[in-house]
């Protein structure tokens, strides 16, 4: 009876914290900003129990949107893990820094897949972290990024989803 009575209380709680008119028939999207990530040469870790992990040094980028603009520090990397002959898993942990000079923690995770029509699917979900009074709402912000390989390394465009 107590776990019931918890229960009813905890959604009555939650109903109150929560708006109920969520419009989930369609997902929205806005364009955050185009990135370029600069890759130095391969680390090659090999064959481990969970694939083969091939870790790519970050050696700078950009990225550059209507709401935030800067470069992407050289202290990062991929830690990419090939799950099978057509399938990569992303794990990416990085340093942004804007323009105005906010510090942000970026991680990543994602796959690259090579379909049998021979297009790749790239996608990645950033997930960031700030002190920044200016950029905190990117703390609670969903973001989907395309990505592609460009010479040097990759470039994805990331949408927030709203």
């Amino acid at each position: 009876m107590k776990t019931l009575v918890f229960i009813f209380a905890l959604m009555l709680v939650s109903s109150s914290l929560f708006p109920q008119n969520v419009d989930t028939q369609n997902l929205k999207y806005e364009l955050l900003c185009d990135v370029q990530v600069l890759l130095d040469n391969p680390i090659m870790l090999g064959q481990t129990p969970n694939g083969i992990r091939t870790i790519y040094p970050i050696i700078g980028g950009t990225f550059e949107g209507s709401k935030i603009k800067g470069k992407i520090l050289a202290n990062g990397a991929d830690w990419l893990l090939t799950l099978d002959s057509t399938t990569s898993k992303l794990d990416v942990r990085a340093l942004i820094q804007t323009d105005d000079g906010a510090t942000i923690y970026v991680t990543s995770v994602g796959y690259i897949h090579s379909n049998p029509d021979k297009s790749i699917y790239f996608r990645a979900i950033p997930i960031f972290e700030t002190s920044s009074e200016k950029y905190k709402w990117l703390n609670h912000t969903i973001v989907v990024g395309v990505g592609s390989f460009i010479e040097g390394g990759v470039s994805y465009k990331y949408y927030m989803i709203k």
